[in-house]
């Protein structure tokens, strides 16, 4: 039996283009480079945000950014779990697990953020500074870049859990560069 197909027509079965993610890592590129630029180029007001209770806007964001970078790790466990990577632990909340924590680790990095580039600046005063002045731009860019590419369908394996260990990474240089250096320096303070 012959089978009858129009020739225009792509063949049955043939997967699809795979997405792009030109656009994603452009608006990612984008994103960081602007947040650099208005760092530098905005005069430092020396204070964003505050909030009662702490000694100065800077414990504000030291906390807030150590809570950042345990919702990252809580992420980053849920992930593994997800991707049968924790030894068959798996439970069925590691997903509503991931998406909650990545959402509260960012909403966390906002005023942090914020406090960075309106009050303080992009700065290159040593290289510990300069360091968390070009991974706080980082991580926003490489975050824009993930929430683009999450909805994508039919990338290859490898490229979620690479962008989200990109976001992972740079969200710690940021708490290392900043939080634990600033625990190290003047100790614990609220």
């Amino acid at each position: 039996m012959e089978v009858m197909r129009d020739l225009d027509d792509p063949p049955p079965n043939t997967p699809g283009p795979r997405p792009s993610l030109v656009v994603p890592l452009l608006v990612g590129a984008g994103v960081a480079v602007a947040l650099g630029v208005y760092g530098r180029t905005h005069t430092p007001t020396g204070i964003a945000v505050n909030v009662a209770g702490f000694s100065s806007p800077l414990t504000v964001k030291v906390w807030l950014g150590t809570g950042a970078a345990f919702f990252a790790v809580i992420q980053l466990l849920s992930a593994l779990s997800m991707w049968g990577r924790l030894g068959g632990f798996s439970p069925s909340w590691a997903g509503a697990a991931h998406r909650w924590s990545g959402r509260i680790a960012f909403l966390l990095t906002v005023p942090v953020g914020v406090h960075c580039l309106y009050a303080l600046g992009f700065a290159d005063f040593d290289t510990r500074v300069l360091m968390h002045s070009l991974l706080g731009c980082f991580f926003f860019g490489a975050f824009a870049t993930k929430m683009l590419t999450l909805p994508k369908r039919g990338l290859a394996g490898w490229v979620l859990p690479v962008v989200g260990g990109v976001v992972f990474v740079a969200l710690i240089g940021v708490f290392l560069t900043s939080s634990v250096w600033y625990f190290t320096t003047f100790g614990f303070q609220l």
